[in-house]
């Protein structure tokens, strides 16, 4: 936990992503720019923003899972954070109000605009590395953020200096090149984007760079010196590992009841059915997993957003044509 004054953040960071359109299909980080900057226009009368870090995954890595499998990025192999942290949140402002009824607060873990990796670089929690992640240097990049921003003034903690110095890791170790500077992650080529956020069709050259990654990407922070060390206490909410990763025959032909059964409550879930089935048929392609030709063959007509075309992709390299 850490604390900062609310006072407008520097408008730069975000403006260089905006200015290079590498916000891809988020419209909200431009439509909601004001807001992202400046805590008072979310909560007039702001002083003050509590920066918060949870602790997720020191689990062992499963990032290369095997055949048959899609990777799950370590953050959303469990619960979802959503609900974690919004009940952690109720409570914090509710002991806080026990002690000042008439205290305003507006709390938030990435549901808000909110930047929460600059709220928590300035109150002190860490930095921002070169692959864009908030590194802590107990935690290195494993955690999740919140904030609460109040109506109180507290005394401030200092900025975190930057630490990553010469080191630049990261930015080879991304697959599909979408940190072409440091600081400065482009959503249109980011894995994380595409198997998460993205809505419909993933571009040819993102998808035959997306290995076996079927949620999310973690490569930029396994490849970062700060997440080397042997371990940590990650929140017991968070450790309980529900999708280590994800069987692609059972992806390949998940309907909607399934989805819902295996993936509500996960962070897995904010990919929707369409989106998981879609990344399992890239991930089938990208690895020429041919046992799987059939199954992509069938989803070559469906009517899902973004599966057909995947499947037309994925059948040229399992030699099923494509059209």
């Amino acid at each position: 936990m850490g604390i900062a004054r609310a006072e407008p953040l520097d408008p730069a960071p975000l403006d260089r992503v905006l200015a290079r359109g590498a916000e891809a299909d988020m419209a909200w980080l431009r439509t909601q720019r004001a807001e992202r900057l400046d805590p008072a226009r979310l909560l007039p009368g702001a002083r003050s923003v509590v920066a918060l870090a949870l602790a997720h995954a020191f689990a062992p890595p499963l990032d290369d899972p095997g055949a048959g499998r899609a990777a799950v990025a370590r953050y959303a192999r469990g619960r979802d954070y959503h609900g974690v942290m919004r009940r952690r949140l109720k409570d914090l402002v509710g002991r806080l109000r026990a002690r000042d009824p008439g205290l305003r607060a507006f709390p938030s873990s990435d549901v808000a605009p909110v930047m929460e990796k600059a709220w928590a670089a300035r109150a002190g929690l860490g930095w921002v590395g070169k692959n864009g992640c908030l590194i802590t240097p107990e935690l290195g990049s494993w955690v999740l953020l919140a904030t609460v921003i109040l109506d109180r003034d507290l005394a401030p903690d200092a900025p975190h200096p930057e630490r990553c110095g010469e080191c630049t890791a990261c930015l080879p170790a991304c697959p599909t090149g979408a940190i072409p500077e440091p600081g400065l992650v482009d959503a249109r080529r980011c894995l994380s984007f595409h198997t998460i956020e993205r809505r419909g069709v993933v571009p040819d050259e993102v998808a035959a760079r997306v290995g076996r990654w079927g949620f999310g990407c973690d490569d930029c922070q396994t490849a970062c010196p700060w997440n080397r060390a042997p371990g940590g206490a990650s929140d017991p909410e968070l450790v309980a590992a529900r999708h280590p990763s994800l069987d692609l025959h059972q992806l390949l032909a998940l309907d909607i009841e399934a989805y819902r059964r295996g993936f509500y409550g996960t962070a897995l879930a904010r990919a929707g059915q369409a989106g998981l089935i879609r990344n399992a048929v890239l991930v089938a392609g990208a690895n020429r997993e041919v046992r799987f030709r059939e199954a992509v063959r069938r989803l070559a007509s469906s009517g899902l957003p973004g599966v057909a075309a995947a499947a037309r992709w994925a059948l040229k390299r399992l030699g099923g044509g494509g059209g």
